[in-house]
C-alpha cells in the first residue's frame, strides 16, 4: 500500500532512482514556487524571505490578526486577505460575541480593503480553492489545513503573527525545506475515497517523523487517476502528517476545474525538470489502499477497516487502554460499542469541512444511502463546503436523498472539526469524515467526566454504516453506483452576498467593536537575568494545540486575550492559571523593586537586584504543538506572564513560530519531564546569550537544592532574535518603524 525511503533520489522518465548527490533539487516544483515569491532564487541551507499571493484567516483567529497589525500601524492590506466566518457561526455561545466580531470583520474589510465572506457561506479552505488558489502560487492561512497542492498552490498554516508581518510588508522567514516526492502509482478502488488515502499516509509517516517541516510533492501516473475533490480531500489532511506544505503536478482536470471557476488564467502546467533531485520518497499504490479508520485520539492511530472489523476485540481494547492513560481516566471504553454479535456500533456519523463537505464526497455518499434509512439510534450531520457546492447538490436532488434517508443538511462550517457542532453524547463514538480527532476535540470535557470519541473515516464508508443502521461497515460492502456527474459551479451565490474590497479601502469607515473585542495587553521586553518559575509539567509523548488552549466554546472569547488565557491548560492542568497568575503578581512586585517572598534564594544565586530580574512562568511539555495554528496557544500562556517553554522538541514550526512571535524563548531540554516539577525556579544567567549562541548552562532551584541543567535554542533568524528581545512582534515592529 504505502513504502518509504528516507535516502535522495533524483526523479528521471518519470522514474526515481537513488542519488549520490542534491545536484538537480531546482528542478523539484517546489523550489520553482519557493524561488518565485524569494525574489527569483532559493538555496538549500539558506534563510527564505517569502511574500505570499494571498492570506486568509477565519472567525477565531482575524479579529486578533488585524488588532494586532492596528496596534503596530495597518492602514491597508498590500494583498488579497479572505476573512472567511466559519467556525463561531453559530452565533448561540456567549450572547453577542461571535456576531460582534462578525460584524468587526466586515467592517475591518472596508476600512483597510479586505474580503469578507458572510456565515455559513463556505468553510475557508472550500473558498480559497475556489477563489484564489492556481498553479505557481503561495497562500498564507492562520489555519493549519491551509492546503491547496493539488491546485498547484504551496500553502502553509501558520500563526496569526505570521499573517500580520504579511500584512505590515514583511516577509515568511523559513529555511529551505527538504522535498520528499510521493509518487502515486495506480487508480483507487470503488469504495476507496480520499481519506482513506490519506490515512494511509498520515499512519505511515506522523510518529517516524518522516515529512515533519518538508514539503511533499506529488507526482506520477496515479495522479490522473484522482478527481480534483479527491486530490484536494486527500492534500487538506497532510497537515496531520507535520510537513510545512505540499504541490501536486497539475494537468488538464486542474485547468478544466479553474476554468469553471471563472479563473483559466490561473493554470500552468507544473511538473518536475528531468533530473529532479528529492531528499526522500514515498510510493503510494492507489490500487491496494483499503478503506481505513483512525481510532481514538490522533489521525495517525490507523487500521484499515478490513483489520478492525475482524479482531474488533482486540484492537479496540489497545486503544482503550491507550485512551485510559492519555486521559488519566480508568473509566474511558471502546469495547462496549461491540455488539453481541461482534459488530462494532456507532453513535453519531459526519461528513463535513475542508476535508468531507466536497462535492464528490457528498454526491457518493448520496448515492450509497439512497433508499435507504438509517433509524433511530444513529445522528447523521452533513455540510457543504460552500454555498456553491450547496446550490449544485440541491438542483440535482443530492441534498433530497439524504434527507429522506434521514441525515441532517447543514450550512457550510468548521464546528465539528474543532468541538463548536455535533457533540457527542457523554461515552459516543462518532465517526467523521473531518480533520482531527484529538481528545476532547468533538467537544466534550474529560476534566468534566465528559468523553465521547471520533474515529476518522471516508465518507463513502460513513455513508455505508449510516445505511446499515449504524454498524461499522466498509464501503466496500455495499454496491452502489459511483460515477456521478461533473460539479457545476455557480457563482452567482458568492456575488449576492461576498464583500470585496480588496484595493478599496475607505480610511474613513469606522471599526465595529463589540464589549468582547480587547486590546492585546502591553508586553515587556525581556531582560538578561531570567527566573522562571514552573507552571505546568506535562509527560504526555505530544502536547496538541487544543490541550494547550481548547477549541469549541471558549473560541467565543478569541477576541478578548485576558478573558480567553482564563482556558489556558484548563483540560489538561486545570491549576495552570492561577499558578501562571501567582508568578505574574510577583513579577510585577518585581518591578517597583521587591523581591517576592519565595525568590529570596533565587535573587542571591543570581547576584541581582530586583530591578535587574525578569520572572516569567514556564510550562515543561514532551512536544507541544501537534494540530492546530492558533496563536493563542501561546498567547494566551503569554498575557498571563509566560516567557518561555521548556520541550523535548516542538511538533510544528508553526507553534515554535508563535512562541516567538509573541516573545516567548522557544526552550529544549534533551532530559526528562520528571527533571521538573511545579515551583521548580529555573534561572538562567544571560536570556540573550541563550537566544544568541543557543545554548546556555541554567541552574534548576527546588527549595534550597540546585542542579545545573542544559538549555538549547534551535537556530533563530536575526529577526527571530529581536522579536524576543523586543517582548512581542507588536514591540520590535514599533520600534522598528
Amino acid at each position: 500500500m504505502i513504502k518509504l525511503y528516507g535516502k535522495g533520489y533524483k526523479y528521471v522518465a518519470g522514474k526515481f532512482a537513488e542519488a549520490s548527490s542534491n545536484e538537480g533539487y531546482t528542478g523539484t516544483m517546489a523550489y520553482k514556487i519557493l524561488a518565485a515569491h524569494n525574489g527569483g532564487k532559493a538555496a538549500k541551507g539558506e534563510t527564505l524571505h517569502i511574500k505570499f499571493d494571498a492570506i486568509a484567516s477565519h472567525d477565531i483567529t482575524y479579529v486578533g490578526i488585524i488588532q494586532t497589525a492596528k496596534a503596530i500601524g495597518l492602514d491597508k492590506f498590500p494583498v488579497p486577505y479572505v476573512l472567511t466566518n466559519c467556525h463561531n457561526s453559530l452565533c448561540a455561545v456567549g450572547g453577542t460575541i461571535n456576531e460582534d466580531d462578525h460584524v468587526y470583520g466586515l467592517s475591518a474589510a472596508k476600512k483597510y480593503g479586505g474580503i469578507y465572506v458572510p456565515p455559513h457561506y463556505a468553510v475557508i479552505h472550500t473558498y480559497m480553492r475556489e477563489n484564489f488558489a492556481g498553479a505557481g502560487k503561495m497562500i498564507l492561512g492562520s489555519d493549519s489545513h491551509t492546503r491547496y497542492g493539488a491546485l498547484g498552490t504551496m500553502a502553509v498554516g501558520e500563526g496569526g503573527p505570521e499573517l500580520v508581518k504579511q500584512i505590515i510588508g514583511k516577509t515568511y522567514d523559513v529555511t529551505y525545506p527538504d522535498v520528499i516526492a510521493v509518487n502515486l502509482k495506480g487508480a483507487p478502488r470503488k469504495g476507496v475515497g480520499p481519506q482513506d488515502v490519506a490515512l494511509c499516509l498520515i499512519g505511515a509517516v506522523f510518529a517516524k517523523g518522516f515529512v515533519k517541516n518538508k514539503v511533499l510533492e506529488f507526482v506520477g501516473d496515479g495522479v490522473k487517476n484522482l478527481p480534483i475533490e479527491f486530490r484536494n480531500g486527500i492534500d487538506v489532511m497532510t497537515t496531520e502528517t507535520t510537513c510545512l506544505s505540499s504541490v501536486w503536478t497539475t494537468d488538464g482536470e486542474v485547468e478544466k476545474y479553474l476554468a469553471a471557476r471563472g479563473r483559466a488564467s490561473d493554470y500552468k502546467e507544473l511538473k518536475p525538470d528531468e533530473g529532479a533531485y528529492y531528499d526522500g520518497l514515498i510510493e503510494i499504490d492507489l490500487a491496494k489502499v483499503e478503506p481505513m479508520i483512525a481510532l481514538p485520539f490522533h489521525p495517525s492511530n490507523v487500521y484499515t477497516l478490513r483489520e478492525l472489523l475482524a479482531d474488533p476485540y482486540e484492537i479496540l481494547h489497545e486503544c482503550e487502554l491507550k485512551g485510559r492513560e492519555l486521559l488519566k481516566n480508568d473509566k474511558f471504553t471502546l469495547t462496549d460499542k461491540i455488539t453481541a454479535g461482534g459488530k462494532i456500533r456507532v453513535d453519531q456519523a459526519v461528513i463535513a469541512g475542508c476535508a468531507g463537505g466536497t462535492y464528490d464526497n457528498i454526491y457518493e455518499a448520496s448515492r450509497i444511502l439512497k433508499g435507504k434509512a438509517i433509524g433511530a439510534e444513529l445522528n447523521m450531520s452533513v455540510y457543504c463546503g460552500s454555498q456553491p457546492i450547496y446550490l449544485d447538490l440541491s438542483r440535482k436532488g443530492v441534498l433530497a436523498d439524504l434527507t429522506e434517508a434521514g441525515a441532517i443538511v447543514k450550512t457550510s462550517f468548521c464546528g465539528p472539526c474543532f468541538g463548536a457542532g455535533d457533540v457527542p453524547a457523554n461515552n459516543g463514538f462518532s465517526i467523521r469524515h473531518t480533520t482531527r480527532n484529538f481528545e476532547n476535540r468533538e467537544g466534550s470535557k474529560p476534566n468534566e467526566k465528559q468523553i465521547a470519541s471520533v474515529a476518522l473515516m471516508d465518507a463513502r464508508s460513513i455513508a455505508a454504516t449510516a445505511a446499515n443502521g449504524g454498524i461499522l461497515t466498509s464501503a466496500f460492502d455495499v454496491d452502489y453506483d459511483n460515477n456521478i456527474p461533473e460539479a457545476d459551479f455557480d457563482a452567482k451565490v458568492y456575488a449576492s452576498r461576498v464583500y470585496n474590497g480588496f484595493g478599496k479601502p475607505d480610511a474613513s469607515a469606522e471599526l465595529v467593536y463589540g464589549p468582547n473585542i480587547a486590546d492585546i495587553p502591553a508586553m515587556i521586553a525581556l531582560k538578561k537575568k531570567l527566573l522562571m518559575r514552573v507552571c505546568a509539567v506535562i509527560d504526555d509523548p505530544v502536547t496538541t494545540t487544543d490541550e494547550l488552549i481548547p477549541s469549541g466554546e471558549t473560541s467565543s472569547y478569541r477576541s478578548n486575550p485576558l478573558r480567553l488565557a482564563e482556558f489556558a491548560l484548563s483540560r489538561k492542568v486545570p491549576e495552570y492559571v492561577a499558578r501562571a497568575k501567582a508568578v505574574y503578581r510577583d513579577e510585577l512586585k518585581l518591578e517597583k523593586g521587591e523581591i517576592p517572598e519565595g525568590y529570596e534564594y533565587a535573587a542571591e544565586i543570581a547576584g541581582a537586584k530586583a530591578d535587574e530580574l525578569e520572572l516569567g512562568s514556564v510550562i515543561f511539555a514532551n512536544k507541544p504543538g501537534d494540530g492546530s495554528a492558533r496563536e493563542q496557544a501561546a498567547s494566551c500562556q503569554r498575557v498571563l506572564g509566560g516567557v518561555a517553554n521548556i520541550a523535548g522538541e516542538y511538533a510544528t514550526k508553526r507553534y515554535r513560530s508563535n512562541l516567538i512571535n509573541w516573545g516567548m524563548i522557544p526552550f529544549r531540554y534533551a532530559g526528562k519531564a520528571s527533571d521538573f516539577e511545579v515551583d521548580d525556579i529555573v534561572y538562567v544567567s544571560d536570556a540573550y546569550a541563550a537566544i544568541e549562541e543557543g545554548s546556555i548552562k541554567a541552574i534548576r532551584i527546588r527549595g534550597k537544592e540546585t542542579a545545573e541543567i542544559t538549555l538549547t535554542v534551535d537556530a533563530l533568524t536575526p529577526q527571530e532574535k529581536e522579536i524576543i528581545k523586543a517582548g512581542c512582534l507588536i514591540n520590535y515592529n514599533r520600534n522598528n518603524k
